[in-house]
């Protein structure tokens, strides 16, 4: 039998034979179950980042795996050349349960994001009327909408854009959390056929927009008769409290009713990450009629899209959310966690902030972006048995799985504080 490789051979074997495209945390994992990974020497963590929030349902959750396994010893893949007996079951379901009359199932956040954007140009030449070739969609500064080439062309994020050009026109951007930037763009471009959003931004850091900025971005839309695209790839499936962030403050746990005054229906809800739990990959475009039934045969795809593992490891995931109560159990503990976070802010120099909704959370350490110390804190915070990763430079994501309960959740807040208390810069 072969020996055993350790943390560091494994380290040097994706350095020496993998591209150099992620710049990963010195910790190699071979475990996981519910809220807790293990390393290859069997250390035990406590998982902060839910895989970027895909792991929403904790690691290895086993209705999620055994879906996915009983279907894999059946049938894997047809592709969409036939019809299989898992994909239409799936879509009812998952079209019920967010509240539209379609679905388009693709695999990863990012093809979705590509879905949705080619769906709302449709949407835009053959409904709305605009010329072949000439609609505009506007994003915001600070987004992350994944890393096509079409997708980096409208990023402001110089690392992510920078030499991967020519770079795809069709798009303004304007400030996040800006209402009054929204409608000056809308009423002088002629040619605007959607707004694409997070409604809380992710990856720039955790940035929750101000109250009703959501609402009024919907508002200025339908006025328009323009597009309202939700990309929920990270924030939707219970992260911040709700089903999707797009419900806002409202306290509806794992449903959303049309005639709720905080919930924004999206035109276009863009899905992936935690639909599958981790388990697969598996993403969702989903609209009404009026809007997806512009897509015919042959006009958009994908060999693995709505594949029959896909469809049943989806809907166990979403079970899962809703049977346990997920939403609620993340609104509650996000409450917690940011007051015990204030208690520890008020007591150091090292942390300025924190920020977030449900157990989407960020804290904002006080140094420049450059700088490597919100890096070393996430050394030092790995070392005393929790996982998470900086972003942006001075912030550290804080995602756990949202299974985790409260004494767990409070086991990790004093490894966060004993962690802030003897970091030294």
């Amino acid at each position: 039998m072969m020996e055993k490789m350790t943390s560091g051979q494994l380290i040097d074997l994706e350095d020496k034979y993998g591209a150099h495209n992620y710049h990963p945390l010195e910790v190699v994992l071979e475990r996981g179950e519910g809220v807790h990974v293990w390393d290859v020497e069997g250390k035990k963590y406590y998982d902060f980042l839910s895989a970027y929030s895909a792991v929403n349902q904790g690691h290895c959750h086993p209705k999620i795996v055994g879906a996915m396994v009983d279907q894999a010893k059946t049938l894997t893949l047809t592709s969409r050349a036939f019809y299989n007996d898992a994909l239409g079951p799936y879509e009812k379901f998952v079209t019920e349960y967010f509240g539209f009359d379609k679905v388009l199932p693709m695999n990863t956040g990012a093809e979705a994001v590509e879905t949705a954007i080619k769906l709302c140009r449709k949407w835009a030449y053959e409904v709305k009327g605009i010329s072949e070739d000439a609609a505009q969609i506007i994003v915001c500064d600070n987004n992350f909408h994944g890393r096509t080439t079409t997708i980096v062309s409208f990023s402001n994020d110089a690392v992510a854009s920078k030499n991967f050009g020519p770079f795809t026109p069709g798009f303004i951007r304007i400030p996040y959390n800006d209402s009054d930037a929204l409608e000056r763009a809308l009423n002088e471009n002629d040619n605007v056929a959607g707004f694409l959003v997070e409604p809380i931004q992710g990856e720039a850091g955790v940035f929750v927009p101000d109250s009703g900025y959501i609402e009024k971005a919907k508002e200025l839309c339908a006025a328009n008769g323009t597009l309202f695209i939700a990309d929920e790839v990270q924030t939707g499936i219970a992260r911040t409290g709700s089903l999707l962030a797009v419900c806002g403050d409202c306290n509806c746990g794992n449903t959303c009713e049309k005639d709720s005054n905080t919930y924004v229906k999206p035109d276009i809800l863009i899905l992936g990450k935690a639909i599958s739990g981790g388990a697969y990959p598996v993403s969702a475009v989903l609209a009404d009629d009026s809007i997806m039934n512009v897509i015919k045969p042959g006009q958009h795809g994908s060999t693995f899209g709505g594949n029959p593992v896909a469809a049943k490891v989806a809907v166990a995931a979403l079970e899962v959310v809703r049977d346990e109560k997920l939403a609620e159990n993340a609104r509650r503990l996000g409450v917690i966690f940011r007051k015990e976070m204030n208690r520890i802010i008020d007591s150091t120099d090292l942390v300025l902030k924190v920020r977030g909704r449900g157990l989407l959370n960020a804290i904002i350490v006080n140094d420049t972006e450059e700088s490597e110390t919100a890096w070393n804190l996430c050394v030092a915070l790995k070392e005393n048995g929790l996982l998470a990763k900086p972003t942006h430079g001075n912030i550290i994501r804080f995602a756990p799985p949202l299974v985790m309960n409260e004494q767990q959740l409070m086991e990790c807040v004093s490894i966060i504080e004993k962690t802030i208390n003897e970091f030294k810069q």
